[in-house]
């Protein structure tokens, strides 16, 4: 509603310099309460009422003052097109309405009365005539059960006008309704089944709250007799039309079915899977337009329909599949056709499982060599020992990249663990269940690589199996191909792997087909590839494809905090795999912090496992160390390390520790080493007691 609608126009106006006593006979006079000020110039300046002039009698105020000393000045004013409701509140009793800077009128106490009262009539009206046009019974009772709602439907259906029950109790009317009983208990019934008036109904009955109490309830009522024997032929039809999907979807074979015009009425998803197309992308389509889309290259249904027999033709689905394909005309009693039924078999299947089962064997075998050499080289898997600050930013940034498939190229110096990387990638990616696949493009011969990278079909070359031989990047399919030492690889095998990561397709040599793979790439090197592009060693355009996503892997000179660890490491699986209990002092670890280690980590490796195995005693010292790494980081046998500044204490326990663990190590009696250290060999025994120092028998 518009505040043009209710306002009252032209209002009169009295000025800023009026008196009170000359506003009170206005206000008399004209049978106002309030009035616009206006000045000279017609401009709104404030607002003048009845409670302005009784403010003015309680403070004994002149009656001569002027207006502009009491009048409201902050006013709220509207406008001719505003709502009625978004200007107009409980705060506001009087609005005036203002249009081009000027006064038009204003919306007094009685404007919003008759506003209201206005609303209300209306409301009232196209409510009683939305509840009498309703399709269903409406009845409502107050607290009492007395019936204050009966509408037209509910008249109609129950045979009894609303004259004639309005006002009555409910249970005098229609005892079964059990709306006294939503009264009492408070509690909402939907779809309860009721038999009124020897007709049968769905209800639906619920209280009605006002402020959280109970003042009565109303029941909505739909006739269902003859619903029920519907929802009964409606039950069958759709157990009928389930049955029917069931058959269809449950079928090995591709079903599609048209109408005797050729549109396309259902499909099932083996046929979807054969063809490649979508679920209901071609529903209500003609059998020409899967013609037209190339989804099949002779749809049968138009020799069908044509010949109005059964006819049984090859076909090739745009996936490339080979089909044997059945149709099937349905006649009526008239002779017409009115539905045909395709038969899809995919005869590649057989070709398929032979192909799977010769990845499997090859899977199976590549796996037996990778658990053979593993159990030559250890008695249980490697695993990434972390401890440096370097270490932990790169295990962090390898573990986010697992998460995505994108192509990785893993740098850093021969033994610093690049494949270790490379399996922590495959490890946490969504492909860990799937194969995953090394080759040292370094340990292969040149004139193999490219068979074993690709496979070959049969007869490809002399010695070549006649069924074929799938190469490393087919068994690796869904996996990851880890490709060590790609710098080695030749130049001219480096197209066909860049043809394969732009492409993800590989031909098998002597093959004619395309094979389409989904495999991630991770390739490694300890080669500078960006210097070897510049000397034209390696193709620029394969080390870009490649280098999507560089990680190096620093050296252990780099990062020596993970010396202590990896030697604790190796120690352990060292002491497992030859069933020793050696251990090594901090003496030696101090020594290995010293030294920059050229080989990295597989140096350190084969350190530990020379010193597990030669030493004599379970007590690894320094002097257990090979001469070249005492020499090399400059300290003698006879020298005694502290790792880092320690309290005087620690340092002194340490070095007693030390001494004592030598001791214990070079003499086989304690006066022998309480000679050596000068002490009583009284103290010897209770210092290795305080040290846990024993002799092993």
């Amino acid at each position: 509603m518009k505040v043009r609608e209710i306002m009252t126009p032209d209002p009169l106006t009295i000025s800023p310099n009026h008196k009170i006593c000359e506003v009170v006979n206005i206000f008399i006079a004209n049978k106002i309460d309030g009035a616009p000020v206006l000045d000279e110039n017609g401009k709104l300046v404030g607002l003048f009422t009845k409670s302005h002039i009784y403010r003015a009698i309680s403070r004994g105020m002149d009656m001569n003052t002027q207006v502009e000393v009491l009048m409201t000045r902050k006013i709220l004013t509207g406008h001719p097109e505003d709502e009625f409701g978004d200007v107009v509140n409980a705060t506001v009793p009087r609005l005036p309405v203002v249009e081009n800077g000027r006064v038009v009128g204003i919306i007094t106490r009685g404007d919003i009365a008759k506003a209201f009262f206005h609303s209300y009539r209306n409301i009232s009206l196209e409510l009683d005539t939305i509840i009498n046009s309703t399709h269903n019974a409406i009845i409502s009772v107050d607290a009492k059960g007395i019936i204050k709602v009966w509408n037209l439907s509910a008249a109609k259906l129950l045979g009894l006008e609303a004259e004639v029950v309005v006002g009555k109790n409910i249970l005098d009317v229609l005892p079964t309704a059990r709306l006294s009983y939503v009264i009492e208990t408070g509690k909402v019934e939907t779809l309860k089944k009721v038999k009124l008036n020897d007709c049968y109904f769905a209800s639906n009955r619920s209280p009605i709250k006002k402020d959280g109490k109970i003042i009565g309830a109303v029941a909505v009522l739909q006739d269902i007799s003859e619903l029920d024997k519907v929802s009964k032929e409606l039950c069958y039809v759709k157990e009928l039309n389930e049955e029917l999907d069931a058959i269809v979807e449950s079928s090995f074979d591709g079903l599609f079915i048209t109408d005797g015009k050729g549109k396309i009425l259902r499909y099932n998803k083996a046929f979807e899977q054969l063809t490649g197309i979508n679920a209901h992308e071609y529903l209500g389509l003609s059998v020409e337009d899967i013609r037209r889309d190339g989804i099949i290259s002779e749809p049968v249904t138009c020799h069908v329909l044509e010949k109005k027999k059964s006819i049984t033709i090859m076909q090739t689905s745009k996936t490339g599949k080979l089909t044997l394909t059945t149709g099937n005309p349905v006649i009526d009693a008239s002779g017409e056709i009115i539905r045909v039924v395709c038969n899809v078999r995919d005869i590649t299947e057989l070709n398929l499982l032979r192909h799977k089962l010769e990845k499997a064997k090859g899977l199976t075998q590549h796996y037996e060599n990778q658990l053979r050499t593993l159990k030559l080289r250890y008695d249980k898997s490697e695993n990434l020992v972390v401890s440096s600050a370097k270490m932990r930013d790169l295990l962090d940034m390898v573990v986010r990249l697992a998460s995505v498939d994108s192509t990785i190229l893993i740098t850093g110096e021969s033994g610093t663990g690049k494949e270790l990387i490379a399996q922590t990638i495959h490890s946490n990616n969504s492909r860990q269940n799937k194969p995953f696949i090394k080759v040292n493009c370094g340990a292969i011969p040149e004139n193999l690589l490219e068979s074993e990278l690709f496979g070959y079909d049969g007869g490809a070359f002399t010695g070549a199996k006649k069924e074929g031989k799938p190469g490393y990047i087919e068994l690796a399919s869904g996996g990851t191909l880890f490709l060590d030492e790609i710098g080695e690889m030749p130049l001219n095998l480096q197209v066909k792997v860049l043809r394969f990561l732009q492409n993800k397709e590989i031909i098998r040599v002597g093959g004619s087909s395309v094979i389409n793979m989904d495999v991630r790439i991770v390739a490694a090197t300890n080669r500078n590839l960006l210097e070897m592009v510049q000397q034209k060693q390696f193709r620029e355009d394969l080390y870009y494809r490649l280098n999507v996503v560089p990680v190096h892997v620093p050296p252990l000179r780099d990062r020596k905090d993970d010396i202590p660890p990896l030697a604790a490491h190796f120690v352990e699986v060292f002491n497992y795999k030859y069933k020793k209990n050696k251990k090594i002092s901090q003496g030696v670890v101090d020594i290995l912090m010293q030294y920059d280690w050229p080989g990295n980590i597989r140096e350190l490796e084969n350190l530990i496992e020379r010193m597990v195995v030669t030493t004599i005693d379970d007590n690894i010292t320094g002097e257990d160390l090979p001469s070249y790494l005492r020499n090399k980081v400059g300290i003698s046998s006879s020298y005694i390390l502290v790792s880092g500044m320690v309290p005087l204490k620690d340092a002194v326990e340490s070095v007693e520790k030390q001494l004592l663990e030598r001791a214990y190590a070079n003499y086989r009696t304690t006066r022998q080493m309480a000679k050596e250290l000068k002490v009583d060999a009284s103290t010897v025994v209770r210092k290795a007691a305080k040290y846990c120092i024993y002799r092993d028998s």
